[in-house]
């Protein structure tokens, strides 16, 4: 992982319209998403990020929580998905971020960067610095040769990428995830973000 001026790296965010915060590790940004969230109806992006940190136990409890990786019982993943449409708050991670404040994110359904880009009165962006890239380039480049077989593979899907584990091969799988690609080039419009960037490897 390169090092990188973290103090700048969260002044290119804030520059393009996000609040930022910043913590040394996962437990830390933990307790501050759960005392910064209550009373609120919660929705999740499918984000492996989140599901290690504990994020959903801790909100679960004095939230209104809709999480596709913590379905009711009786629900599957894909019955949740709409479920997470809707609500005050999204929480969701980043498969690659550039120091200079761009976010990327690869989805299969469109779910997650849907609830990024509009419909919620907040999102949180929550990621490990393992995901910041120098630029633009090399970001996208590690959303799909790096996240992406990661991800395919822990859904268990028979993808090249996920079979072989080295790069994306732009297969025609029926179990494809790389089928949208999404960047916020700045906040979106008259939408509240906050960047919380945690100095610790999570995360694919």
């Amino acid at each position: 992982m390169q090092n990188f001026d973290i103090d700048k790296v969260l002044a290119a965010f804030r520059k393009k319209g996000y609040k930022t915060s910043y913590f040394a590790d996962g437990a830390a940004a933990a307790a501050y998403l759960d005392q910064q969230i209550d009373g609120r109806s919660v929705a999740f992006g499918d984000s492996r990020t989140l599901y290690n940190m504990g994020v959903y136990a801790l909100l679960a409890g004095h939230n209104q929580v809709v999480d596709p990786m913590h379905p009711e019982p009786g629900e599957d993943f894909f019955e949740v998905l709409p479920k997470t449409t809707v609500g005050e708050i999204f929480l969701t991670s980043v498969n690659a971020a550039t120091i200079n404040g761009e976010l990327v994110n690869i989805d299969a359904i469109g779910n997650r960067v849907a609830g990024t880009l509009y419909g919620h009165g907040k999102v949180y962006f929550v990621f490990g610095t393992n995901k910041l890239c120098s630029d633009l380039e090399q970001a996208v480049w590690r959303a799909r040769n790096v996240a992406a077989p990661q991800n395919t593979a822990r859904k268990g899907y028979r993808t090249p990428c996920a079979v072989k584990g080295d790069k994306c091969y732009d297969c025609q799988s029926p179990d494809r995830i790389c089928n949208a690609l999404v960047i916020h080039l700045h906040c979106m419009k008259r939408a509240e973000a906050e960047i919380v960037l945690i100095d610790e490897n999570l995360g694919f």
